[in-house]
């Protein structure tokens, strides 16, 4: 399943840190995120929606309110104060989902964009985000995985800067993180994929050359416009949490 959230009309004052704020159109965002989600229903993602936050203009990045290890959903603290009531609503639909959860606590902070879980190594970005407390309880937390810190640079989270391929090849740009073998997209948000299966991807359309350069290593790509999402520093990752069944 695929855990989403629709945008509320005020998304527009979402927080933006590292580009120019610009005027988001909430009619788009609400069409754009409807054919985001069309879009994982086609791969066989069963979407499941988390109540609305409309009060809250960042809820629609869901991803920065759990991470999912199996059946068990680490419920996060985000690292922006203003962000920390999107988790409440995202508990309640755990909970009503069946699924186990924990909860990082302070002094502790953690998004999720900051977790990038690859075979059995989660790897964590040291951010203004997530803090070495938060990053030690996740470690805690799941004490089968092996945890590893990365340190970022002029990125707001792990994942605005890195993501996986189905093999478990990293994508993004070497430059913003201390990772080997880290393949270069094409463009700047070529580094965010989602991966829908063993051979299949989900992108933002706005990397249209990397998307070729990964059909060109064997994979089937869907391309999703995420535009109005993108100038809240938002990519394809952000806006759900796949659970698998």
């Amino acid at each position: 399943m695929a855990l989403v959230r629709k945008p509320g009309p005020k998304i527009s004052e979402g927080i933006v840190t590292h580009i120019e704020r610009e005027p988001v159109d909430h009619e788009r965002a609400a069409a754009q995120h409807d054919a985001y989600v069309e879009a994982l229903s086609r791969a066989g993602w069963r979407p499941v929606y988390v109540p609305r936050a409309d009060d809250l203009p960042d809820a629609p990045f869901v991803e920065d309110t759990m991470v999912v290890s199996g059946r068990l959903a680490v419920l996060t603290r985000p690292g922006a104060p203003e962000r920390r009531p999107e988790v409440e609503s995202v508990a309640r639909a755990v909970h009503e989902l069946g699924m186990k959860s924990v909860r990082i606590v302070p002094p502790g902070t953690l998004d999720g964009g900051d977790v990038l879980q690859v075979g059995s190594t989660v790897y964590v970005g040291r951010s203004a985000r997530s803090n070495d407390e938060g990053i030690s309880q996740l470690t805690a937390l799941l004490p089968e995985r092996r945890v590893m810190p990365v340190e970022l640079r002029g990125v707001l989270h792990l994942k605005s800067a890195v993501t996986a391929l189905p093999d478990g090849t990293l994508i993004g740009d070497p430059a913003c993180v201390d990772l080997p073998g880290v393949l270069a997209p094409e463009e700047e948000a070529g580094a965010h994929v989602v991966v829908l299966g063993e051979d299949r991807v989900l992108m933002a359309a706005s990397a249209p050359q990397t998307a070729v350069m990964l059909e060109k290593r064997g994979y089937f790509v869907t391309k999703v416009d995420i535009s109005e999402y993108e100038k809240l520093e938002g990519c394809v990752t952000c806006l759900s949490v796949l659970v698998g069944d």
